[in-house]
């Protein structure tokens, strides 16, 4: 089945140098035009993300949420195909994938799958970094990832 990326994990990871975990992880990866929009020019050098527009009737148009660009046409994508999964870290967009009932993992999730599957020794090298870059994450949540990937 089929991933669908926001932009936000796209460049949290690229931020630390650990883009190349996605395609090991899922292989193929579906992103809209926005998010390819918002990501970047250095998407189109990347042979593992198909740029695929959301197709038919928009279904969130009625939303009342102030979602980005593109976190509306990646959960419209999501809808649309039924998605696998949808990556993505913006907090609104999460909140109105779990109405959806669309399975989601973020950025942090995304580097305890990677640590799971050995292609990563450790993830609170991987959080520091995102720190650094100014990615939010509370102290709580930090403790509770290094916990959860066993580094605590």
């Amino acid at each position: 089945m089929a991933i669908v990326s926001d932009s936000g994990p796209l460049i949290a990871l690229e931020r630390i140098q650990q883009l190349p975990i996605l395609p090991r992880l899922f292989g193929q990866i579906l992103v809209p035009p926005a998010v390819q929009r918002e990501f970047g020019s250095t998407l189109r050098a990347l042979d593992w993300l198909v740029i695929q527009p959301p197709s038919g009737p928009p279904r969130l148009a009625t939303l009342d949420v102030s979602l980005g660009a593109g976190e509306r046409e990646a959960l419209e994508l999501s809808l649309q195909i039924g998605a696998a999964r949808l990556l993505v870290d913006d907090k609104a967009a999460r909140k109105v994938a779990r109405t959806l009932h669309l399975p989601i993992v973020g950025t942090l999730g995304l580097l305890l799958a990677a640590k799971r599957r050995g292609l990563l020794p450790g993830v609170r090298p991987c959080l520091d970094a995102l720190r650094k870059a100014s990615f939010h994450m509370t102290a709580d949540l930090y403790r509770r990832v290094i916990k959860e990937a066993g580094e605590g």
